[in-house]
C-alpha cells in the first residue's frame, strides 16, 4: 500500500489537473446548457483549488513535500487533460467519471490512513470523497444517466 505522503501527493496532482480541465470546460462549454454549466464548472474548479491547498497543507503538517509543478501533476495524476473536442454532455460525463476515479482512490487513502492511525487525514479524505460522490451523482443525473456508476467507488462491506 502507498504511504500517506504518496497518497496525498497523488490527490494534489489529481485535483491540480482537474482544476485546469474544469477551467478549460468553463471557458469552452457551448450550447443550451451554457449558463448552467459555465457556472457549475467555475464552482467545481474553485472547490478543486481548495482541495489542493488542504491536501498540501496536510502533507506539510505530516513532514511531507507537496508536488507543485505541472510536470509532476501530469506524471502522478490519474486524471487526464481535456482533449479540447468534448461537447457539453461529454464534459459533464467526463467530470463525473473523474470524480468517480478520484473517489475510489480516496477510499484506498482512507483505509491507509486508518491503518496508520491517522484519523485527521482519513477525515479530510472522507469529507472530500463525500462531496465528489454527490457531484458525480448530480452530473450523471444532469446528463440523463440514472443509477450507480458502472463500478462502485467503494466495494467494502461494513458490518455493524
Amino acid at each position: 500500500m502507498a504511504s500517506i505522503h504518496e497518497i496525498l501527493n497523488r490527490q494534489i496532482a489529481n485535483f491540480s489537473v482537474l482544476y485546469v480541465k474544469l477551467h478549460h470546460y468553463h471557458w469552452y462549454v457551448k450550447g443550451a446548457s451554457f449558463y448552467t454549466l459555465h457556472a457549475k464548472f467555475e464552482e467545481l474548479y474553485n472547490e478543486a483549488a481548495g482541495y489542493v491547498d488542504e491536501l498540501a497543507e496536510r502533507l506539510l503538517a505530516l513532514g511531507g513535500r507537496p508536488v507543485s509543478r505541472m510536470a509532476e501533476y501530469l506524471k502522478l495524476s490519474a486524471i487526464r487533460e481535456a482533449s479540447g473536442t468534448e461537447d457539453a454532455n461529454a464534459m459533464v460525463l467526463t467530470i463525473a467519471e473523474d470524480f468517480r476515479m478520484i473517489s475510489a482512490e480516496l477510499a484506498d487513502g482512507i483505509r491507509a490512513a486508518e491503518q496508520e492511525g491517522d484519523a485527521s487525514t482519513a477525515d479530510l479524505l472522507t469529507g472530500i470523497r463525500t462531496s465528489l460522490d454527490k457531484h458525480a451523482w448530480m452530473l450523471r443525473a444532469f446528463a440523463g444517466q440514472t443509477g450507480a456508476p458502472a463500478a462502485a467507488p467503494d466495494a467494502r462491506v461494513r458490518t455493524v
